[in-house]
């Protein structure tokens, strides 16, 4: 059995009131579960997310040797015993995310071994950058079977320039630590400016990294011996794309939300976005409230072209649930998808539900407004999108049922008792 959302819509009406809270950063917190192996003592993480994909990296950690001490949000990693170098393929496969261990393992140990990483469904997410990455690091690379296998030369990874070819944070994080034990100095170019990334970094250099250049395209790592954090605890960053999610979710259902533990400054372009479409938001220190224009209905609001960008332009992560607010806006809308060619596939959900959609090839949707909603049964075909889909139900008139509930969990913890808080008819059932 395996389980999904049924959700009672509201028709349009701004019925959900309350607070809710924003939890740690998934997109943080990965690969900071990946730094034990940069350290010779006991690496600290506190404020984690309770999430599948957390859960995903906890088993990945416990086949590589990495001891894990866990209460509640706190983690306490050590790599002291840790000699396993190859990524396991059930876990690395159903987990983008596994990707980020390859350049602490190969920097620390010398060798490094794993299928071609899995996870979302959402367009082509090639992995040259990093093969090439680790080629000018000086690492040998081998495909056999399904598998890479990287070898450093004996005297491990030196120092190298990279350019990214195409922003990506992930491939960032992953040179950037490996380049913390890579002997010599290493060089990132077109570095994406993520507040994830300047948080890794912080961390790092409060433990005995060398690193400049952080909030920048440019990245300068003297690397070549580990790092000691002696008792400094990582603080995970609030998860700006839930911050973001909930904003969205408030602005088309909410008669007043705030958002608290959050990090506004984070959250600048779906502010800014919303704003210009009408929606009443104030933004306190680490809050941001939501109230509701006078009025029952979302027509309140008035369409505004979306163009996906890396931060702090607006987020591929919140295209989706951006698009069901167009959806219910005043006018006219082109959505333009930047990032992903193969993110915009949900769409079809949408259009099934009473949303005038139009299609306009891989990387472009044009929405026409006001479309009421009718409850529908939605298969989430990833967690972005997934979300979207129980906005959509929540707006909608009529129940739905949101199957693959594992695909939201991946990255928004217990959403349905979250919701429920505020308001909201949703529950988990077996489906």
């Amino acid at each position: 059995m395996k389980d999904a959302f049924s959700i009672k819509g509201l028709d349009g009406a701004r019925k959900l009131s309350g607070t809710i809270p924003v939890n740690g950063s998934k997109n943080a917190a990965l690969p900071a579960l990946a730094l034990p192996f940069l350290f010779s003592d006991t690496v600290i993480l506190e404020n984690v997310p309770v999430l599948e994909d957390i859960h995903r990296v906890e088993e990945l950690l416990a086949s590589l040797g990495v001891s894990c001490k866990k209460q509640k949000r706190r983690y306490e990693l050590m790599a002291h015993a840790a000699r396993q170098t190859v990524l396991s393929p059930d876990i690395a496969k159903r987990l983008r995310a596994s990707i980020l261990f390859t350049g602490p393992i190969l920097a620390r140990f010398g060798s490094v071994s794993f299928p071609h990483p899995g996870g979302c469904v959402i367009g082509e997410r090639p992995i040259d950058l990093f093969l090439e990455g680790f080629k000018k690091m000086g690492a040998r690379v081998d495909e056999k079977n399904g598998m890479y296998h990287l070898r450093a030369p004996k005297t491990g990874l030196r120092g190298a320039e990279i350019f990214f070819r195409t922003q990506s944070v992930t491939a960032a994080e992953t040179f950037l630590m490996a380049a913390v034990l890579a002997h010599g100095k290493t060089i990132l170019q077109n570095v994406p400016v993520e507040p994830e990334i300047g948080a890794l970094i912080s961390f790092l250099n409060r433990c005995g990294a060398s690193i400049s250049g952080a909030e920048t395209h440019r990245l300068e790592i003297i690397g070549g011996k580990p790092l000691r954090a002696r008792g400094a605890a990582y603080t995970i960053i609030p998860d700006r794309i839930e911050t973001g999610s909930f904003l969205i979710l408030a602005a088309l259902a909410g008669k007043k939300i705030t958002i608290s533990h959050c990090e506004p400054e984070h959250a600048g372009a779906v502010i800014e976005h919303l704003r210009a479409s009408g929606a009443d938001i104030a933004v306190g220190k680490n809050m941001i409230t939501v109230t509701a224009p006078k009025g029952k209905r979302s027509s309140f609001y008035k369409s505004i072209p979306l163009k996906t960008h890396e931060y702090p332009g607006f987020a591929t992560d919140l295209q989706a649930p951006m698009t069901v607010f167009l959806t219910q806006s005043e006018g006219e809308a082109l959505v333009f998808e930047t990032i992903f060619e193969g993110r915009l596939g949900y769409v079809h959900e949408l259009i099934r539900m009473g949303a005038k959609i139009q299609d306009m090839g891989p990387h472009r949707v044009y929405i026409q407004g006001r479309a009421p909603l009718r409850g529908r049964k939605l298969e989430s075909p990833d967690l972005r999108a997934g979300l979207a889909f129980i906005i959509a139900a929540l707006v909608a008139k009529g129940d739905s049922v949101v199957h693959n509930a594992y695909s939201i969990d991946r990255g928004y913890e217990h959403i349905e008792k979250r919701l429920q808080k505020i308001g909201a008819s949703i529950k988990r059932i077996s489906s």
